[in-house]
């Protein structure tokens, strides 16, 4: 998502009318002139001029890394594969699900890296990008496309390109023979995404067949009933964008009935909106609120609809917006999904990385503190993980832990500086450009991280990588005189691309009447009209926003933050507080009575534990009932975690030896013998050697070539166990398993722990490690081509070897890039590193000797009828132990190797859980979301 380049102060109150024909850029001059304020701050530590021009330069030789390699290696493919080098084509790739939606055989990383390249003055490239543009792309393609994000990063590429073109040709250096091809292409795109919104409602098909739309049979699309609100509600600057430069409104017309649609359909007694609502009918299909997926850019574009078009409606709506968000999802560092319908009630315990873009919308607001509050939240987690993972719990541990180089908090980083002027900013920043280099930089790229625990790469590059982050982080550090143009005369897409603000005078077609209804007038006069005023921003004090940050500093890794609901602060210091699942105790009477007046019911179940049912309708009061279902809630969670927690996490194989430097980082299954990784920080370091036999079965017969050194064997014939303590004999310092199936990857597969044989394995003291086929090929084809290569065992990537690989750089001087390129390339061809989450449905066959049982039963799933609630025996003698630990691994699902055929009895284990939530349909779907693992 992406904030607002020209909007970014002003005066209170004021004429409306106006105030849109004055130029826009002097609407930056209030918080321009606060950050130079608080950039002189005494103490404020302030970042020298060489310093900031070193790191953007850093920036564009980071850029210039990543987007020649695009070229060369995946031009004129959608996207680049970093760790193959090659394109990502849709169709000859295995697919990714909706992710592969963005993909429409139309040079998509090209298009959306057209203003990027004038933003960092690369106006040369950009001349010849567009050139290219003009003659390869290809929009009458027989392929299904996201609409949403067609028109964020294609159609808002090309109006991009187009604004920043035409005004390089006003400058009169560039682009002299211009004549408006991209604006031309835009247009044709535009009319090839409006069968999508062929419904009753107005709401678009989230889905669309470039050449043959909707419902023509060729189509293959055109059956979907729900779209997620941010795809309906992220048009309007696009769509309205290309009407004011072409003169054609038909696209604006069909992006403000999307949103006007929208509007009518929020739940009017709390004015938020669920994720996910019904194109035809218009009923919510998701019915829990934040302000991450699914929802993120619908309120951006409300703001930035009143700050391009000059439209009070808009403005209004987002004002409507923002007090419910404030009042209700909004809980101090924390931003919490909610249900619409009893928004007291949080919806889910943990974020996605999605709401860091959040922080720079609340500084085009204007509401700054509780921006810089998330944004330390968010911050604090990234120097815990080293990136953002795709989602985290309330209690900061991994929820999901990939990062797809996501841009969202580099943006609010740029906009918070750009409104604060504290040099702290910049330091998070210099964080971020390090990060990136220290752990995503390939050969070939930058790679998205599978996991940030590990550090394993996946073999993707995304647009928006080009698109957003390194603009971002050139501005960040930019002055005004590094810049060819004044960027406060547009405004950023969510996608960053860039807007002029002048169209907003320019074929106003629309007629600008109020169409808001039931508007609620809110405590919010300082800004309901106009850009924020700087006074009440910043009150005279140039600590202001290190003051806000300082109580957050420590509040990931020694503190254990729980937002307070609104059901809590209306007890204020009467009735005692709810009571917690993790304080619970089976045997406390008193814990016992207050379980009867929420509604719960305990039943003593024959092997000693106890099951919990609750009936909302037994309950003293409603709020007592809502108490006993946060309860519940929070039990199920507990329970989930506890069973978690027993599992070991995933490990990491990092080629060290040249020419890979540690940037290629495989993502291995632990072993419940041997070494423990996580307690030896170090790893485990050797060059690798494969056994004879390879299956390692019997005794080792070439003990010369594995002693001192990691031995490789195959999966199968024999118990774990049995081939470490073979290799352990033959003075091996380690051992790596290869699955024997062959095409097995961890791409397509859960993780594996492998087990013990039953016995005593405390003899075992070297680290194992399981990798399926595909990433053991990875190694075995580097023995192939190197002969002597080196690996690290670990709990987690650590640094590359710099110093060997400096070494490696001065001997081989000129040639020394292109070589260690195309040998990491050729070492990983063919052979994907990582790529996406498992196919739904996929598992791995398990029926050798070396066979795999999970390592958690199937009662981690929540089973929800309509009558009443139940969580599975606890033990009756203590509590459930507090989801607050000093650990920060969230294990994704694994599974656990046997060494046996034998089939595990589960009935040992804790029971499927089978929640029944009576009268409260909206409560049961909020938390059958909490156990949807997809964004």
């Amino acid at each position: 998502m992406s904030g607002a380049a020209g909007c970014q102060g002003g005066g209170g109150g004021g004429d409306r009318g106006p105030r849109w024909r004055r130029p826009w850029k002097l609407l930056a001059l209030g918080l321009l002139s606060a950050s130079s304020v608080l950039a002189a701050a005494p103490g404020a530590g302030a970042m020298s001029k060489e310093e900031k021009r070193r790191l953007g330069n850093q920036v564009l030789e980071m850029f210039d890394h990543a987007y020649s390699n695009y070229m060369e290696h995946a031009y004129p493919a959608d996207e680049l594969m970093p760790l193959t080098c090659r394109g990502r084509v849709r169709g000859q790739e295995p697919s990714r699900g909706d992710v592969d939606d963005a993909l429409g055989k139309f040079s998509l990383t090209l298009i959306d890296t057209l203003d990027t390249l004038v933003v960092l003055n690369k106006t040369k490239e950009f001349e010849e990008a567009v050139k290219k543009v003009i003659k390869d792309v290809n929009l009458d393609n027989d392929i299904v496309v996201s609409v949403f994000e067609t028109n964020i990063r294609v159609l808002g590429g090309l109006l991009g390109g187009h604004s920043v073109a035409i005004m390089l040709k006003e400058k009169g250096e560039y682009m002299q023979w211009y004549n408006g091809e991209l604006l031309h292409m835009a247009k044709e795109l535009g009319y090839k995404l409006l069968p999508a919104f062929n419904t009753t409602s107005g709401l678009p098909y989230p889905r669309v067949n470039l050449k043959f739309g909707v419902r023509h049979p060729e189509a293959r699309t055109g059956t979907e009933t729900d779209t997620c609100t941010a795809c309906a509600g992220t048009l309007i600057l696009e769509f309205a964008a290309l009407s004011r430069f072409t003169g054609t409104s038909i696209f604006e017309e069909y992006a403000r009935k999307a949103l006007d649609f929208i509007w009518e359909k929020r739940q009017r007694s709390s004015n938020l909106v669920g994720v996910t609502i019904n194109i035809h009918t218009g009923d919510w299909v998701r019915k829990d609120s934040g302000v991450g997926a699914g929802i993120d850019s619908y309120y951006e574009y409300l703001l930035k609809a009143y700050v391009l078009l000059g439209d009070d409606s808009f403005l209004e709506r987002f004002n409507t917006h923002y007090d419910a968000i404030m009042r209700y999802i909004s809980q101090p560092p924390l931003l919490l999904d909610v249900h619409i319908h009893k928004p007291m009630l949080n919806a889910r315990t943990w974020m996605d990385s999605l709401l860091a873009f959040f922080p720079g919308l609340q500084v085009l607001k204007g509401d700054i503190r509780p921006a810089i509050e998330t944004h330390e939240m968010l911050y604090q987690v990234i120097k815990k993980h080293n990136f953002l993972p795709e989602a985290f719990t309330t209690d900061f541990r991994v929820h999901w832990a990939q990062h797809p180089l996501r841009p969202e908090f580099a943006e609010s980083t740029y906009f918070l500086y750009k409104a604060t002027g504290d040099p702290y900013y910049l330091e998070v920043g210099k964080t971020l450009i390090e990060n990136l280099n220290k752990y995503a930089r390939v050969p070939c790229g930058f790679a998205a991280m599978k996991d940030v625990r590990t550090g394993s790469h996946e073999d993707r590059m995304d647009s928006f990588f080009l698109a957003e982050m390194f603009k971002y982080l050139y501005l960040l550090f930019a002055d005004k005189e590094d810049m060819i143009f004044d960027i406060e005369d547009y405004i950023f897409t969510t996608e960053a691309h860039l807007l002029p603000l002048w169209l907003s005078t320019t074929n106003q077609t629309i007629s600008k009447k109020n169409t808001t209804t039931e508007y609620t007038e809110l405590d919010d006069s300082n800004f309901d009209w106009t850009c924020p005023n700087t006074q009440i921003l910043f009150p005279n004090d140039p600590m202001f926003a290190q003051s806000i940050r300082e109580p957050l500093k420590n509040v990931v890794d020694k503190s254990c933050p729980r937002g307070i609901s609104r059901a809590e602060e209306s007890l204020g210091s009467g009735p005692k507080p709810p009571l917690r699942a993790r304080d619970f105790m089976a045997s406390n009477p008193e814990h016992l009575e207050i379980l009867k007046k929420m509604g719960v019911s305990l039943i003593h179940l024959k092997d000693g534990r106890v099951q919990l049912v609750q009936h909302a309708v037994q309950a003293a009061s409603s709020l007592d009932a809502e108490d006993g279902l946060r309860f519940m809630q929070e039990m199920i969670e507990l329970s989930s975690q506890q069973q978690k927690e027993q599992q070991l996490p995933p490990r990491a194989v990092q080629i060290v030896s040249h020419p890979f430097f540690g940037r290629v980082v495989l993502t291995a299954g632990p072993a419940q013998f041997g070494m423990d990784l996580s307690k030896h920080k170090a790893g485990t370091r050797g060059f690798v050697a494969t056994i004879k036999p390879y299956n390692g079965c019997s005794e080792i017969t070439n003990p010369e070539a594995v002693k001192e050194k990691i031995a490789l064997m195959q999966r199968g014939q024999c118990m774990f166990a049995e081939k470490a303590r073979n290799i352990q004999k033959a003075g091996a310092i380690g051992g790596i398993v290869i699955d024997d199936n062959e095409g097995s990857s961890s791409d397509t597969a859960p993780l594996f722990q492998m087990a013990g044989d039953g016995k005593n394995t405390d003899d075992i003291t070297i680290p194992m490690l399981f990798l399926f086929n595909k990433e053991g090929n990875i190694i075995l084809d580097a023995i192939r081509e190197y002969e002597s290569v080196e690996v690290l065992l670990s709990d987690k990537a650590k640094d590359r070897d710099l110093e060997m690989e400096n070494t490696d750089q001065k001997l081989s001087e000129n040639d020394s890039h292109k070589q260690n390129s195309e040998e990491a390339a050729s070492a990983s061809q063919d052979v994907g590193v990582v790529s996406e989450e498992p196919e739904e449905g996929e598992s791995s066959d398990v029926t050798d000797p070396d066979s795999l049982s999970p390592a958690h039963a199937d009662s981690d799933s929540i089973s929800i009828s309509n009558q009443d609630s139940y969580v599975p025996g606890t033990d009756e003698a203590s509590a459930p132990e507090p989801a607050c630990t000093q650990g920060d691994h969230q294990p994704q699902e694994q599974k656990t190797e046997t060494e046996s055929n034998s089939k595990v009895d589960w009935d040992n284990k804790v029971q499927p859980m089978e929640s029944i939530l009576a009268d409260w349909n909206e409560d049961i779907e909020a938390f059958e979301m909490m156990e949807k693992d997809e964004l």
